[in-house]
């Protein structure tokens, strides 16, 4: 069998025997719609909230929140939408990168498309040690929420975002927005922290530290006017819902979209799992990641995870890559995160959990050296992995491949 993969804006084919091929899991097929309707028709129809036009009508200064390149969401098509409701306001726009790298002049025009040249004065990219916080109060969990000044400044802010699941989270969009897309360093540390928790896992909301630490900022924000814009991607980034209006109203009702489109049902767990990371996520091993952590599900214990990811910008924040490099295991790598948490280590610990349970071979354009720092096998493609793994484990071993494996969340039939 000939399996076609996506890898580095080209594509590797791999020949897999007919008796080693497991599944071959690609993101659903979805009604999807990019007109511009799509998004008019939330933004004039909204959830628990005034209609755009109507929520700005007596605010002057708006600030509009979007994603980052790391996220493929519309951002451009949908200010395009309303930008007939910003007649005559001062708009500025902040990029909420969180602890990511401000974007680099190729993803601003990725993010705002043929808009960036007309807005590009108006700007900002969050910078979570220096750009200006204000103090909005503490979180049950101790977590002191800081963030951008912009945002306290503005008389209204739209929050522009996507819903996808997320791998300590719960979900991307909604409230992450803000944290930590424009939260201060210490809140973002004090906050992903709580990811060494179990209960830190894609879709899940209810017991989550992490979500419900991320639900403490939005309530100290409950003075701020605030309108958001959350729309749920199919697997070509295409729209195939749009939900507008209260932050928290939005988001719940996206994350639900999201299941239908994200969550993907198996017949069994696979010996060998071929984790893709498609194009923006595959943009370092930081975000790749996460193609590791949705794998984990679909794999038995024992068995091997492929990572295929072009990890185009290299590592990503070095914090993570330089924990795991210090400790000779996994488990010794878990002990050292227990002693003393820094930003960045809830990566390691999520890596080194799955370093425990199976092997991790990768397949990425970063020196080989960094990815045996982070306990994975470097080969050079996704066929001679493939073959690796069946000479490892056995003639009889079965392949599943994830085709979009950071934002494919694997269901075993009959499990929860």
């Amino acid at each position: 069998m000939r399996v076609e993969i996506p890898y580095g804006g080209g594509k590797e084919i791999v020949e897999v025997p007919d008796g080693n091929l497991g599944e071959i899991v690609y993101q659903k097929d979805v009604k999807a719609d990019d007109k511009v309707q799509v998004i008019l028709d939330a933004v004039k129809k909204p959830v628990n909230s005034k209609s755009l036009p109507e929520f700005l009508k007596d605010g002057r200064s708006v600030l509009i929140i979007v994603n980052d390149a790391t996220r493929p969401t519309p951002t451009w098509r949908i200010i395009t939408a309303i930008l007939p409701f910003l007649i005559n306001k001062s708009v500025r726009y902040l990029v909420a990168t969180g602890m990511h790298r401000a974007p680099t002049p190729e993803e601003y025009n990725y993010i705002f498309g043929d808009l960036y040249a007309q807005i590009k004065d108006d700007v900002y990219a969050h910078d979570a040690k220096k750009s200006e916080m204000v103090f909005l109060g503490t979180s049950k969990n101790g977590t002191p929420l800081k963030m951008n000044k912009l945002v306290a400044d503005a008389d209204r802010i739209v929050v522009i975002s996507s819903v996808e699941p997320h791998y300590f989270a719960g979900y991307t969009g909604g409230r992450k927005s803000f944290l930590p897309g424009v939260s201060a360093y210490e809140t973002i540390e004090a906050n992903h922290k709580l990811a060494l928790s179990i209960k830190a896992q894609s879709l899940k909301l209810v017991g989550n530290p992490v979500a419900e630490d991320m639900e403490d900022a939005m309530s100290a924000l409950k003075d701020r006017m605030i309108f958001a814009i959350m729309v749920v991607l199919d697997k070509n980034h295409r729209t195939c819902a749009a939900f507008a209006g209260d932050l928290r109203g939005s988001f719940q009702k996206a994350s639900k979209m999201a299941d239908d489109v994200f969550v993907i049902d198996l017949k069994k767990k696979a010996d060998i799992v071929v984790a893709v990371t498609a194009f923006p996520y595959d943009i370092d091993l930081y975000q790749s990641q996460k193609a590791l952590d949705n794998a984990k599900y679909a794999v038995r214990d024992g068995g091997v995870i492929i990572l295929v990811s072009a990890c185009r910008d290299g590592v990503g924040p070095p914090n993570f890559l330089d924990l795991l490099g210090s400790a000779g295991t996994p488990k010794e790598a878990l002990d050292k995160i227990a002693q003393g948490y820094k930003l960045g280590y809830h990566k390691a610990a999520k890596m080194a959990e799955i370093g425990l349970k199976c092997k991790m071979y990768a397949v990425t354009r970063l020196d080989p050296a960094i990815a045996r720092k982070a306990h994975m096998t470097p080969v050079d493609t996704v066929q001679e992995a493939v073959d690796m793994a069946i000479r490892e484990l056995g003639p009889k071993s079965k392949v599943t491949f994830i085709m979009d494996a950071v934002i494919t969340v694997p269901r075993i039939l009959g499990t929860r």
